[in-house]
């Protein structure tokens, strides 16, 4: 057990010592005239991580309060300003000077109730600075936090107004980076919300972008910038308006106010994860570590797993959401898959469709949508006793085409027949162009917001915590980003927010190229666990040469299931696909979806990653690589393997003329008896991957 210093300051015994010199300002305070104050500046303060190898430093010898991060004594973010802008009140922009500050550390041990890794230590020291605004008496504390593997930041900012009441107009963070650094990122502020592809491009050919984002600076460093915690506030985006500065940009409500307080309050985090090399940025904590423990108590009933879906089918057009004689949704289909699951292995069956509301154009009118009631041909009540009888569970299924407002009426009503029926996981989508969810006001005004804005901030946690009431998980599809709630609520079992399988099938308005996967866990990944719905195994059901078709080959399919990580993974394809390849998808019914550990072994930002991941409280690893376009060797030690101990790995790879374009299906299963002491090699095909299990060989015999 790691143990937590007792002289540390932290949390909320760390604010309320400080209180004393950050008050909140009364009403009385507010309406006196500006007091000629001039505070003495205690000078530059900096606060270095556990390890002494990050250093962060405020400095108000300027005309602003700015910040900046070192690493080994060389710049990673140079000094960039810090403030807030109001609407009701002046800014606190300018003339801001240290006034005081209290520093402690912690040292701490938690346990996710599932994840990628189940022991955690969430280890850091901490600055409280108190800024004080010269003349008027006011002032604003930040807070930073600095972990062996980033920094953290937030404002804590007291009541401003008589009423409370105070409106965001702008914030001013920077982060001033080198402007000759490389760039992963993808646009923001767009029509597409979160599903853009990735781009590659030198530092100056970004306008504005959503976090993670993720660049490398010219001495090698790798640096990913995002948020943790956000609750009741605007998401960040990322807008370079000078060379080098990236600039905080909150997402707006629709009356262009960026976000809207009733008294004092806290921002999200801001944050900075840093890495000597590519893959220490994928064993990060750090986002985790920025938010709030578990506030649920057992979530027992938060059960990880895998689970196959009547979905795939309506994007082959197949079957159909809508009604008709194409149906996907129906008792019978429903049943059959049901069978499916409990033959195979899987936890649940996803059913979309199922409700009154997708005939029509539902994409532009989610007010249709009724969240208890079925289609004729659909029996709800004996499909979820059927699938109880088998030992499956209905995943529940909520489109709300962006209609909050109309899902947010009927929400008790819809997780109440789930919680009825044992159907513990939901997946929500928000299916609208960017922008163009609807809010309906106090007035009963449709008000249009944006997929990332304050509004949805609040509707989400309000979905999280209505469904953690009746004990059901959310997994949202076109949600807002992941910033690590799900450790305050574990419930939160996964989201999609970034372009999944479903593109490969329509062929536009363009395809995911082989990088796209290898791009992920550097970008949407750094952020937390993703439902990409892959293991897809009909690969090109149009011919090799249509633009629908799935760019990779079939042994990388079953790799992702390791490279990206959710604690719930869809077996994506329709079943008959699946009975096809019996020997490739074993491999998809064995390999776990919670871990003990995991670790990035080698990798490099859209070229290729590979993980090892140990199965949760047992003994077996789990290896899977992919790369992109290019063929590559992965050479990687396997000293993460138990000492002494001789495994039985069962490998599953690329043929030897493998190549996503022309022999996506060519796959070599092999078994191979390894130790902690060897190193493996292997061959991965352009658009190709490896799937490894390796079991102790005195276990079970693959």
């Amino acid at each position: 057990m790691f143990r937590t210093i007792a002289s540390a300051i932290s949390g909320a015994a760390l604010l309320a010592a400080c209180s004393s010199f950050a008050p909140a300002l009364s009403a009385s305070h507010e309406a006196e005239p500006p007091r000629h104050i001039h505070v003495t500046s205690i000078g530059a303060q900096t606060i270095t991580s556990p390890d002494g190898t990050l250093a962060l430093t405020i400095d108000d010898s300027t005309e602003y309060a700015r910040w900046s991060v070192m690493l080994d004594g060389v710049p990673v973010i140079q000094p960039g300003r810090l403030g807030l802008r109001f609407l009701e009140v002046t800014s606190f922009d300018r003339d801001l000077e240290i006034a005081a500050v209290q520093t402690g550390t912690a040292d701490i041990a938690w346990e996710q109730p599932w994840g990628e890794q189940r022991e955690m230590r969430e280890h850091y020291n901490e600055m409280l600075v108190s800024l004080a605004e010269q003349g008027t008496g006011r002032s604003l504390d930040v807070r930073f936090r600095a972990f062996n593997d980033g920094i953290g930041f937030r404002y804590e900012v007291p009541a401003l107004t008589p009423d409370g009441k105070i409106s965001i107009i702008d914030e001013l963070t920077e982060y001033k980076v080198d402007e000759n650094s490389r760039a992963w990122w993808k646009w923001a502020g767009n029509y597409h919300r979160y599903e853009f592809l990735y781009k590659t491009t030198a530092l100056n050919a970004v306008d504005r972008a959503h976090t993670p984002f993720t660049l490398q600076t010219p001495q090698g460093t790798y640096v990913t910038l995002h948020e943790a915690a956000l609750v009741d506030y605007a998401s960040t985006w990322l807008d370079q308006q000078r060379p080098g500065v990236l600039k905080t940009s909150l997402v707006p409500w629709s009356d262009g106010v960026r976000v809207k307080k009733d008294g004092a309050f806290v921002t999200p985090w801001r944050t900075v994860q840093v890495g000597r090399k590519a893959t220490d940025l994928l064993d990060s904590h750090l986002i985790l570590n920025l938010n709030e423990p578990n506030e649920l108590g057992n979530v027992d009933w938060v059960e990880p797993g895998r689970y196959i879906g009547i979905w795939w089918c309506m994007h082959l057009n197949k079957c159909t959401w809508g009604s008709g004689e194409n149906h996907g949704a129906t008792t019978e289909r429903a049943m059959e898959y049901i069978d499916f699951a409990a033959e195979h292995g899987f936890s649940g069956v996803l059913i979309e469709g199922w409700n009154i509301g997708w005939d029509g154009d539902w994409f532009t009118n989610g007010e249709v949508f009724d969240f208890t009631q079925a289609y004729p041909d659909f029996d709800l009540e004996a499909v979820s006793a059927y699938a109880l009888e088998k030992g499956v569970r209905i995943v529940g299924h909520h489109e709300t085409s962006g209609a909050v407002t109309n899902y947010e009426r009927q929400l008790d009503d819809a997780f109440d027949l789930y919680e009825r029926l044992g159907i513990r996981q939901v997946k929500t989508g928000y299916v609208a162009d960017g922008g163009n969810i609807q809010r309906i006001d106090e007035n009963g005004i449709r008000r249009w917001e944006w997929h990332d804005s304050q509004f949805m901030a609040r509707h989400h946690l309000k979905v999280v915590e209505e469904a953690a009431k009746r004990k059901i998980s959310i997994n949202p599809h076109e949600p807002i980003k992941d910033t690590g709630l799900r450790r305050t609520y574990p419930n939160w079992i996964s989201r999609e927010g970034a372009r999944g399988m479903e593109y490969n099938a329509w062929g536009y308005p363009d395809i995911s190229p082989p990088e796209h996967e290898t791009l992920l866990p550097w970008t949407r990944m750094m952020s937390g666990p993703m439902d990409f719905t892959p293991g897809i195994f009909d690969l090109a059901w149009d011919g090799l040469a249509a633009d629908n078709r799935v760019r990779t080959t079939l042994t990388k399919q079953l790799a992702l299931y390791v490279t990206i990580y959710s604690p719930i993974q869809m077996a994506a394809d329709i079943p008959e696909n699946y009975l096809k390849h019996p020997e490739a998808f074993e491999f998809i019914k064995r390999v776990p979806t919670d871990w003990e550990k995991s670790i990035a072994i080698a990798g490099e930002v859209g070229d290729y990653v590979a993980y090892a991941r140990q199965e949760r409280l047992g003994r077996d690893w789990y290896v899977g690589a992919v790369t992109d376009e290019v063929a590559r060797t992965l050479d990687v030690a396997l000293d993460f393997l138990e000492p002494g101990v001789t495994y039985t790995a069962k490998i599953w790879r690329d043929g030897d003329t493998a190549h996503w374009k022309t022999a996506p299906y060519e796959m070599v299963i092999e078994t191979r008896q390894l130790t902690a002491s060897d190193r493996l090699t292997i061959r991965m095909a352009p658009g190709g991957g490896l799937a490894i299990w390796l079991t102790p060989a005195d276990g079970e015999v693959p």
